[in-house]
């Protein structure tokens, strides 16, 4: 990045890929199109986005390239994991090599993939190849915002959660965005300890001049 005051937030998220989908396509059409399943850092620029936004054309500047898990894998090889729409175990995502997110990433899930990859088929067909994102992965804690691992929860999958949540318990945010030099690690594993994606590790450097 060329400057960290930007707001360098990681997002962990599930993420899957889709055969030919046909514009207009049922939620049942979407699921049969699932080909892989892996993960992403869907990197944000948190204090870009608002002015983005405010213009009415959405992300672009506030969303530079994200990152994908090394490996992606058939829905199959998920087992009971994987119930057709949403994939049922933790994500595991440290920054500076503390654990900070254990949520669950198929509970609390709005919208299953079925849903948002017909959602996106609505007006257009999607080419094989397609990616899907599932959006930043939480889990809520008693019907209201979850705590960190160290208060008893299971974290946050970004750091944009947590501020909000900081802000709502002491009036502002106490947590800073990611600086040069944070390390982040994304990894999801089976429930017999392996890593099934590989992990996403990566360290914010500054952009070399050029």
């Amino acid at each position: 990045m060329a400057d960290d005051a930007w707001g360098i937030d990681m997002e962990g998220e599930i993420a899957v890929i889709v055969d030919d989908v046909p514009a207009g396509a049922s939620v049942d059409v979407a699921r049969d199109a699932i080909r892989l399943v892996m993960l992403v850092n869907d990197v944000s620029l948190r204090r870009l986005i608002p002015d983005e936004l405010a213009k009415g054309f959405g992300f672009f500047h506030g969303k530079p390239s994200s990152a994908f898990s090394p490996v992606a894998v058939t829905p199959e090889e998920l087992g009971e994991a994987w119930d057709g729409g949403r994939l049922h175990l933790p994500l595991c995502v440290d920054l500076n090599g503390k654990p900070f997110g254990r949520a669950n990433a198929g509970i609390d899930m709005t919208f299953d993939f079925p849903t948002l990859i017909a959602h996106a088929a609505k007006t257009r067909p999607l080419a094989a190849g397609t990616i899907v994102g599932s959006g930043t992965v939480s889990n809520k804690l008693d019907g209201g915002p979850g705590k960190t691992i160290a208060e008893g929860g299971v974290g946050y999958s970004c750091l944009a959660e947590l501020r909000i949540v900081e802000t709502l318990e002491n009036g502002k945010p106490t947590s800073h965005f990611m600086r040069f030099g944070d390390t982040v690690r994304i990894e999801m594993k089976d429930k017999d300890g392996h890593s099934i994606f590989g992990a996403i590790e990566q360290v914010v450097e500054k952009q070399a001049a050029e």
